[in-house]
């Protein structure tokens, strides 16, 4: 193995830190709605448990409104139970084909409570990007053939490989703080 593929590892196991942590912002209810707060909510349908995206169609037609059209209609009370019982506090009502999903205002104490959940997200991405950094600086200390120079230049770029990941993670948090807080 190579300094460059070990930083090329480094680099891939950080970036997938980030995007985890993008995934799980987009999970968070912020006052906007998203298709992606529905993301996480599994449906029993034809005899196992599936996404919602893989049995309806999600909308968001209005800032506050989600709507959800089911491909088979018989599945409209299944994917109502499932939204009720996903622990997002939506309250779904079918109205015809369509299943309405309203998204009530948070309170600040709610919005609180949500950056404090984004502060962990975040906080776990940042962790699985130091454990990317701690992985490549072992690796590289057991090549072979390199000099000490080398290995410092190597753990030079990995710091700053990993200097970026964890900005980006900030600003990311940053950004779902913003949204989470406006009113």
């Amino acid at each position: 193995m190579t300094i460059a593929e070990i930083l090329k590892q480094a680099q891939a196991g950080m970036e997938k830190a980030v995007e985890n942590t993008r995934r799980e912002f987009s999970g968070v209810r912020s006052s906007k709605a998203s298709t992606t707060l529905l993301d996480t909510v599994r449906v029993e349908a034809y005899g196992s448990m599936v996404a919602l995206n893989q049995v309806a169609l999600v909308a968001t037609p209005e800032p506050r409104m989600i709507t959800v059209q089911p491909f088979d209609k018989s599945q409209s009370p299944a994917i109502e139970k499932a939204i009720r019982d996903a622990g997002l506090g939506l309250n779904p009502s079918s109205q015809g084909a369509v299943i309405r999903v309203p998204l009530p205002m948070l309170s600040e104490e709610r919005r609180r409570e949500l950056v404090k959940i984004c502060g962990k997200f975040a906080e776990e991405g940042r962790i699985a990007i130091r454990h990317a950094r701690t992985e490549a600086n072992s690796r590289l200390k057991k090549l072979e053939g390199i000099s000490e120079d080398e290995t410092n230049r190597a753990e030079k770029d990995v710091q700053k490989i990993t200097d970026e990941a964890v900005h980006r993670v900030d600003e990311l948090l940053k950004a779902k703080e913003a949204e989470v807080l406006e009113v």
